[in-house]
């Protein structure tokens, strides 16, 4: 089946079917049918045969990994670019415990996943049985919530459930891990019965927000807002997870409000907007972090003030009243006493507060933020002439001009995650998919893959260091396996990039275990089946990227970059957020236009 069959027509399809005897293992794929699941990403073993074996019945794809983690962050990654749920399946221990860092990426930046393993029999459980681990004990601290299955008429309501707790409320990775033998039996099955496992539980909420106090809190918010005179909104991941940008951006034309962006936020908001001022935090810019620590009221919008985005907590927006708005109410105070606290969805909150709030242009702020921006890290680098050396921002940055900013982007964790969150100008929610919470390198290329499966028709790049592509790229035989294209820009600097760049910074210089050797990326791509493309200078980045836009395969570029170039500005861990390391001033000169700009030179090999 195409990967693109609708949610709806696959969900039709399942009604169809007749009440009667299933096994467990025709179970899942129906259930899974129903909930209009086009696309699982798995590696099938012992424990799990019986599920594999009933799936040629169904109308699910199945994605073969090379290994279960890029199983797991394919599963994210397609949930991230649809805000549908993703799903991966793998067997019993190992299987299920390769699964656990993509479980935890996934639950650190609230995405929704059914992961489905399988367990060896129920009589063997604790008897140290082959291919037998606890994976719901270990997994317990990493989900929203878990189930261990052991009878064939439990299959059906327990994955029901799992899908309704993955995608309600905050949503969430959740496990469900299913024996051998309950995949094997047998019971009555009626489609048409759609009964959880247990009915949804009222979702608690915090004190200051109850249906009493409601509107209190919101008349609060609205007096804050309406007399501040230096606003800040902070747009978080909830932002696009609630698909709440048109709410936003009335809510910002109204009140003239400027919007900072977290990293997993950027997109939520159009960067090219005028009120945009772009990511706060560790590698903010400057301007942004100066306007969060001057303002006199921070209005934050699904965000959970972590320790990236906030620095030194004693010192944090010493100035600001503080609006937090989240659906999850342990996230209210939970780092940041705040004034008004709102517990809600964050697009109805938006909706409820525009109308009521008094229009405002905000000039003399705006202007204020604006005087800062000379400064900024971006223009200098962009100033610079060309050398014929080769810079990480240029990528990105002819990257972002030549996909005209609408491509979606994965990146892996490190220095050219913060460059792409600079550089690359996201004006469209779940435009940018990358790890947040946990920071996890080989997220990329395996997200990216399942990032294209969720959008077959938009471009799709991965952006990944020498050092995390190479942690997963053996998902590249994946994508060349299942004809999926995607592009992918390794920033190939020689280094860990951000561990030696804490070296030279905080070290002494001392770079241990940081210079890395790698392959020839371009004759790996070539054993791959697919084309290879090797960029030494900016002349050449352009030729390269329209290569690789016109390739129906996927397309590995290796920039080979600067070595020792940084990330700035930098908040060291810590510090006052206004305590930042600058870039070195570099003169000002005009951009220089590089034969960059002409798609019709001759791509290096």
């Amino acid at each position: 089946m195409s990967a693109n069959v609708s949610a709806t027509a696959a969900a039709d399809a399942a009604v169809e079917r007749l009440p009667g005897k299933r096994t467990g293992a025709e179970i899942i794929w129906e259930v899974l049918e129903q909930e209009g699941v086009e696309v699982v990403f798995g590696y099938p073993g012992g424990a799990i045969m019986p599920a594999y074996d009933a799936l040629p019945k169904y109308r699910v794809r199945h994605v073969l990994v090379r290994h279960e983690q890029g199983a797991a962050h394919m599963a994210d990654g397609y949930a991230r670019a649809s805000g549908r749920v993703g799903v991966a399946v793998a067997t019993s221990g190992p299987g299920a415990t390769n699964l656990v860092t993509g479980i935890a990426t996934a639950m650190l930046d609230s995405v929704p996943c059914v992961f489905i393993t399988g367990q060896v029999s129920s009589h063997l459980i604790g008897t140290d049985a082959f291919q037998e681990t606890d994976v719901t004990g270990v997994t317990l601290p990493i989900t929203k919530h878990n189930w261990l299955v052991t009878t064939a008429a439990d299959v059906g309501p327990v994955l029901r459930e799992a899908f309704h707790v993955a995608r309600s409320g905050r949503p969430g990775p959740v496990l469900v891990d299913i024996t051998k033998d309950a995949q094997q039996g047998s019971c009555d099955f009626d489609p048409a019965d759609r009964t959880l496992a247990r009915p949804p539980r009222r979702r608690a909420r915090a004190a200051a927000t109850e249906v009493d106090d409601r509107e209190d809190a919101l008349a609060r918010a609205i007096q804050l807002i309406d007399h501040a005179e230096r606003p800040l909104i902070l747009a978080g991941h909830g932002i696009v997870q609630a698909g709440a940008g048109a709410e936003l951006l009335a809510f910002v034309e109204r009140t003239g409000t400027p919007v900072a962006s977290t990293l997993l936020g950027l997109g939520g908001f159009p960067a090219t907007h005028p009120r945009a001022l772009g990511m706060m935090g560790m590698h903010g810019e400057a301007w942004v972090n100066r306007a969060v620590q001057d303002a006199d009221l921070l209005i934050a919008l699904g965000m959970r003030f972590d320790d990236r985005v906030t620095g030194n907590l004693k010192t944090y927006a010493p100035r600001a009243r503080k609006i937090h708005v989240d659906l999850d109410p342990s996230e209210i105070g939970k780092n940041v006493p705040v004034d008004v606290a709102i517990v809600d969805d964050v697009k109805r909150v938006l909706a409820e507060l525009t109308p009521r709030c008094k229009p405002s242009a905000r000039a003399p702020w705006m202007a204020r933020i604006d005087g800062e921006k000379g400064e900024s890290a971006v223009r200098d680098i962009q100033a610079l002439p060309d050398t014929g050396k080769l810079h990480a921002a240029h990528v990105i940055h002819d990257l972002w001009r030549l996909t005209e900013g609408k491509a979606i982007v994965v990146t892996d964790v490190g220095q050219h995650q913060m460059w792409e969150a600079q550089y690359y100008k996201h004006d469209h929610a779940r435009g940018l998919v990358t790890s947040g919470g946990l920071g996890t390198m080989g997220f990329a290329l395996p997200a990216a893959i399942g990032a294209r499966f969720a959008r077959p028709g938009d471009e799709v790049w991965v952006v990944a260091g020498d050092g995390g592509f190479q942690m997963t790229a053996a998902e590249l035989s994946t994508a060349a396996q299942e004809g999926i294209k995607v592009n992918v820009a390794i920033i190939n600097n020689g280094y860990l990039g951000m561990v030696r760049q804490w070296q030279e910074m905080f070290y002494g210089g001392r770079y241990v275990a940081t210079p890395m050797r790698s392959p020839d990326f371009v004759k790996l791509a070539e054993a791959h089946g697919l084309t290879g493309i090797r960029v030494i200078k900016r002349a050449e980045v352009a030729a390269a990227v329209a290569a690789a836009r016109r390739d129906p395969g996927t397309v590995v570029i290796d920039f080979r970059v600067e070595q020792e170039d940084s990330v700035y500005p930098m908040v060291p861990s810590g510090a006052d957020l206004g305590d930042m390391i600058r870039r070195p001033h570099a003169p000002p000169s005009p951009i220089v236009e590089t034969a960059a700009d002409s798609e019709e030179d001759e791509v290096p090999r």
